[in-house]
């Protein structure tokens, strides 16, 4: 996962542009509207509207936008009525993509990541094509600089029931089941821990190794999809190494 972490990193870099951020608090937001439509409107008793709230709170999204969200969700306030909808393929190399889009038109959504994914070279595939490559896992990075010496982070994120900690070069990632996702989190924030992003995310099984030669056609299928106004999220099991990312992003 690092090569993937690492650019992960240098996209939170890159998105600090007003019109980014507008474009990230909408997806933020409607992840949040989602979640309280499908869970019910309480954060404390809905696992799913408690990570999407805590994601949007990282970025900076306005307490009182998310509440207008799950006002939303639970008909207090117009919206549209958005549904999940997970798509599966190929990038370049063999990469499998995961797209994870929230949408009220299927059509609409399904005709955009079809023409990207045929657009840079991958190709959309059919449900349950990738999907079985991935499991459903907290992620949560933290800061080297900012974190305890490796014996006792491991001590703190036990605690919380996380199951792996990882050496992503200059942070550390810290895997856990879902239902360990938040008291992970909670477990470091009591213990002064800072905690640089945490999500609920897709984790590959394994990874496909990714050189110079692919790497760029890789990326950019993975960026454009990412821009599409009706993705939330793209998980891929590419493996690039460090020194090319950099010298791509």
């Amino acid at each position: 996962m690092s090569g993937h972490s690492k650019w992960a990193t240098i996209k939170r870099k890159k998105a600090a542009t007003d019109a980014a951020r507008s474009r990230q608090f909408a997806k933020l937001l409607r992840a949040v509207e989602v979640a309280a439509r499908e869970g019910g409107p309480s954060i404390e008793g809905n696992m799913t509207l408690a990570s999407a709230v805590e994601k949007a709170r990282d970025s900076s999204v306005p307490w009182e936008n998310i509440e207008r969200a799950i006002k939303r969700a639970s008909g207090e306030a117009g919206g549209a009525n958005y549904e999940e909808v997970l798509y599966e393929g190929y990038a370049p190399g063999g990469v499998a993509v995961l797209v994870e889009a929230m949408t009220d038109n299927r059509n609409r959504t399904g005709q955009e990541i079809r023409h990207t994914f045929s657009k840079l070279g991958g190709n959309l595939g059919d449900p349950g094509s990738v999907a079985w490559m991935f499991d459903r896992r907290g992620l949560i990075a933290v800061e080297k600089g900012q974190a305890p010496d490796e014996e006792r982070l491991l001590e703190i994120i036990l605690e919380g029931g996380a199951e792996d900690l990882r050496d992503a070069d200059d942070q550390w990632e810290i895997v856990t089941p879902v239902e360990a996702f938040r008291p992970t989190r909670a477990a470091l924030e009591e213990a002064g821990v800072p905690v640089a992003s945490a999500e609920l995310s897709m984790l590959p099984q394994s990874t496909v190794p990714v050189g110079a030669d692919r790497a760029a056609s890789v990326l950019r299928l993975v960026d454009a999809l990412e821009e599409l106004d009706d993705v939330q999220a793209v998980w891929s099991n590419f493996d690039i190494p460090g020194d090319v990312l950099t010298e791509v992003g």
